[in-house]
């Protein structure tokens, strides 16, 4: 085999993907609340690097929409109602077609993985597990999202969906629309299983409008 030839070693991951990564999950988990502030130097203390590479991370999640720049650092920001509304408007143009897509090309594997985030989600309902079931429902929807061959559609889908995370997680702690989400799935599951696109898109713009609906209930209760 020529040296040219030779399978090239892949590249580790760079300090400032690692912390963006890093930073990414405290996000998605919800261990990063809204208003809440991070500094480079605590960050850099706590990954064991310098404060350059987390710089670098913490400005790409700016540019994202994921955080804000402030005098004293950066903080999770705190979206208005109209916020969280131009979210769903988003969503709403954005996730039918997405899901057609993911409809037309998804696998057997990525079926059977929807199957068991259905099953695990239905058991967390079961118990009364509210964190275990959201974890199954980015499950749910990070899997049909994988199945969607545009890339760039599958990312600002996700990038906007986690900027309302907390929002998503509030109109999800409920029983009654944990019941209705758990029927949606089965339904998107079954779409997905046919290939068919049609049912896909039109089961996500209802999918969209119920959580814009459990929302502006949930906000005009407070």
């Amino acid at each position: 085999m020529q040296a040219s030839e030779e399978p090239q070693a892949a590249s580790p991951p760079s300090l400032s993907a690692s912390a963006y990564e890093y930073l990414l999950l405290l996000l998605r988990s919800g261990h990063l609340g809204t208003g809440e502030r991070l500094v480079e130097a605590e960050i850099a203390s706590q990954l064991g690097v310098s404060r350059v590479p987390v710089r670098q991370a913490l400005l790409q999640l700016v540019a994202e929409g994921y955080l804000v720049s402030t005098p004293r650092g950066y903080r999770v920001p705190e979206l208005s109602v109209q916020d969280i509304q131009d979210v769903f408007e988003l969503r709403l143009l954005l996730e039918p077609r997405a899901a057609g897509l993911a409809a037309r090309d998804i696998t057997k594997a990525q079926v059977r993985e929807l199957e068991f985030a259905i099953a695990d989600a239905a058991t967390a309902h079961a118990s009364g597990d509210a964190a275990r079931f959201f974890e199954a429902v980015q499950r749910f929807r990070g899997t049909w999202l994988g199945a969607v061959r545009n890339s760039r559609l599958a990312a600002s889908i996700t990038r906007y969906a986690d900027q309302v995370l907390l929002v998503r997680r509030a109109t999800l702690a409920g029983p009654e629309r944990q019941r209705s989400v758990l029927a949606f799935y089965e339904q998107l599951r079954t779409a997905f299983a046919r290939h068919d696109s049609v049912a896909a898109s039109d089961l996500a713009v209802r999918l969209v409008l119920a959580a814009e609906r459990d929302f502006a209930e949930s906000s005009a209760r407070r």
